[in-house]
């Protein structure tokens, strides 16, 4: 397992942290996000060898929130 915190723009509340953690946890390969709403970021655990960080960063963006590489 591999662990990755993604820069998140945009998340300011209960609702932005519900919404980033479902998508992501809803990837296959994804097996924790915990979102850090004062800090901005997203800590995720992962198998790179089933999810890759571009498809973690579209499933957050599909939120509609911006990550920063």
């Amino acid at each position: 397992m591999m662990e990755k915190t993604l820069n998140v723009q945009g998340m300011s509340c209960g609702h932005c942290k519900m919404a980033v953690e479902g998508a992501l946890k809803n990837l296959d390969g994804v097996s924790a996000a915990e979102v850090d709403l004062e800090a901005g970021k997203v800590d995720v655990t992962y198998d790179d060898a089933k999810v890759s960080f571009e498809a973690m960063k579209e499933a957050v963006e599909e939120q509609g929130y911006d990550v920063e590489a």
